[in-house]
């Protein structure tokens, strides 16, 4: 009962801002013009440029790896990649509001600028040292073809949320678990020795690890509220949404040995800069993380019943995806399949929705969808000028 009062507790807190969030990035989705992010990453100030529009994107680790890369294939500059690699991933409309909320305005609006510096400085460096030898892997993304309307804006939004749906979960899992589960003294008295130990720590730990940097702020906080520094969580939502062994690999290969090398240095050095700068100048004027206290306000209340009304229709819709794949495709006998290129996903979410529009299509008896590889194999009875109609109305291209 505890555990579930404890995530209940969260949810309440979490949920108001994530949803804002959420509309934020539809809104930019549908309002930014056709090509913006592309065609201003080249020429003098790429870097700056990449950094100060990759800021407020919500991307994760999944949808960062193919845009940042992609836009080195369109001619950007590998500085301009890397700092958009670094300083994308670590914040977010989303992320930035619902930091406020756990852990107060002066930490998020210091996670902005971190993130900002360090993909400035570790741009700037990545074309000092003459990086980005590498060849990008994979086929060019192309523009989606965006609905502008309300409607879009609202199908963007709730794909952002359908892509981190058990990041979220989990983060509101361990969340808990840490809050009833560990008593305060343990992290305490881990950083017992001094706080480079919590540093070093949650640095080692981010640093393989996939962490999305909305979902795991909650994780953040519980650690500052069971003993660790406020630096530390800093470290983990800097560190963790920048760096996985997948972006890891994605760098070296895309950009070269001396990007990733860059890259990784920033981040490390980056994230434990900052975290000592904002425990030295900033909490000790008691910022630190909230409280999950009484927010049960009727908004907060119908936020959070909103959200797991939402978390319950993606994880039940993923499971008849999952359901679907497992069963022996049926035996048509005029079905025929269709390789179908495909322009404009960039990431795995990108390849669900699709594979679900095409699944609902009538006539549709399988289908896979290969965001890397940017087609779709699909088999059926469908025509193949119908399903190119349907690749349209998900917000994608065939390729002629």
């Amino acid at each position: 009962m505890a555990l579930l009062q404890a995530m209940w507790a969260v949810l309440l807190e979490l949920a108001p801002w994530l949803l804002l969030g959420a509309a934020v990035a539809g809104a930019l989705h549908v309002l930014l013009p056709p090509g913006f992010v592309r065609r201003h990453l080249g020429g003098r100030g790429g870097v700056v440029k990449a950094v100060a529009l990759g800021v407020p994107l919500p991307l994760c680790s999944c949808g960062v790896i193919p845009a940042g890369l992609g836009l080195r294939r369109d001619g950007a500059s590998p500085g301009a990649s890397v700092g958009f690699l670094i300083s994308t991933p670590q914040t977010g409309v989303d992320s930035v509001l619902v930091s406020a909320s756990f852990l107060g305005w002066p930490f998020a609006l210091l996670k902005v600028g971190a993130a900002a510096v360090t993909g400035v400085v570790g741009g700037w460096l990545t074309d000092a040292v003459g990086a980005g030898a590498g060849e990008v892997e994979g086929k060019g993304g192309g523009e989606q073809s965006v609905d502008r309307s309300l409607r879009g804006a609202t199908a963007h939004a709730v794909d952002v949320l359908r892509t981190i749906w058990r990041w979220l979960v989990f983060g509101v899992v361990v969340s808990a678990i840490i809050t009833v589960l560990v008593p305060p003294g343990v992290l305490t008295a881990l950083t017992g020795s001094g706080e480079w130990l919590a540093l070093v720590s949650v640095l080692l730990l981010s640093l393989p690890l996939y962490v999305c940097a909305t979902a795991s702020v909650p994780i953040a906080a519980a650690l500052v509220a069971g003993g660790f520094p406020p630096g530390a969580a800093l470290v983990f939502l800097m560190a963790g949404p920048a760096t996985n062994v997948a972006t890891l690999g994605a760098v070296y290969r895309g950009l070269g040995r001396r990007a990733l090398v860059v890259y990784l240095s920033t981040i490390i050095v980056g994230s434990l800069g900052a975290a000592l700068l904002f425990d030295f100048v900033l909490a000790g004027g008691g910022h630190g993380a909230h409280a999950h206290g009484d927010h049960g306000t009727p908004l907060a209340i119908a936020a959070a019943l909103g959200l797991v009304v939402l978390l319950g229709w993606f994880a039940l819709d993923d499971l008849r995806t999952w359901l679907r794949s497992r069963r022996p495709a049926p035996v048509v006998p005029e079905a025929c399949t269709l390789d179908l290129e495909v322009e404009g996903m960039t990431c795995g979410g990108c390849a669900n929705r699709l594979r679900r529009a095409l699944l609902a299509e009538p006539g549709v008896v399988d289908t896979e969808v290969d965001h890397e590889a940017g087609h779709a194999v699909i088999r059926g009875t469908a025509s193949a000028e119908r399903l190119r109609d349907v690749v349209r109305e998900a917000g994608f291209r065939p390729a002629s």
